[in-house]
């Protein structure tokens, strides 16, 4: 079981010490220590108390994995991005991730644009046929435009975005391999989050709910911003 290990992260998530966490539970700080060292387990109805507190299920909490550090994760921050402008490309297919980014890259090329700015996200549009018999996905990938820039004689709409607040967390040193099972879990430490501290998604038609932006370091290394917008 994984209930100690989670319990420490969460109660950390929260920036809670064990002396709060056990006043709030009414127990002593020695009996969180034994629950977060697996030494003993909470009975039920400290089990569900836990749960509450931290707005998890108690399967999640015995047999979730919420140990996020193993993967090279930044903090977790909340960050403002500002008023920005963008131009779009979908892709449906089987790995449509590549395919989307580059078409943005050549776009970022013919408009002269250097060290391209370049984001994406899951685009939900994909019939069950596409999902479940041909093992499609749909990716969009967004150029973002420099001051000033338009998209000349591209035939492509130009979205705006306001100011936004988005809560943000970086995966560093992406391996190319078992890259898909590092981002949902990065989701999930943002969403896990988000829930324990009361903050929630802001989903409006004017701004992106989530975006994802991959680059590299200097020395070649990959690295990708995870950003979903709160309230």
């Amino acid at each position: 079981m994984n209930s100690g290990k989670n319990l420490q992260i969460l109660r950390k998530m929260t920036n809670m010490t064990q002396e709060k966490l056990a006043e709030k539970m009414n127990v002593s700080r020695q009996t969180i220590s034994k629950w977060e060292l697996g030494a003993i387990l909470p009975e039920v109805e400290k089990l569900v108390e836990l749960c509450e507190t931290f707005h998890c299920s108690i399967d999640q909490l015995l047999k979730g994995n919420m140990d996020y550090s193993n993967k090279a994760y930044s903090d977790i921050r909340i960050v403002t991005v500002e008023p920005f402008r963008y131009i779009s490309y979908v892709v449906i297919s089987c790995e449509p991730e590549d395919d989307a980014i580059s078409h943005v890259e050549g776009w970022a090329k013919h408009l002269k644009i250097e060290n391209p700015y370049v984001i994406g996200w899951d685009f939900p549009q994909v019939s069950q046929e596409q999902r479940n018999v041909f093992n499609m996905r749909g990716y969009r990938a967004a150029l973002i435009l420099d001051e000033g820039q338009n998209s000349g004689d591209l035939d492509v709409e130009t979205v705006s975005q306001g100011r936004q607040n988005y809560i943000t967390i970086t995966l560093e040193e992406v391996p190319d391999e078992g890259e898909f099972a590092i981002i949902p879990n990065a989701y999930k430490a943002l969403m896990t989050y988000m829930a324990i501290n009361g903050i929630k998604e802001k989903h409006e038609p004017a701004i992106l709910s989530c975006y994802e932006h991959e680059y590299f370091n200097n020395h070649g290394v990959k690295f990708m911003d995870i950003y979903i917008a709160i309230e």
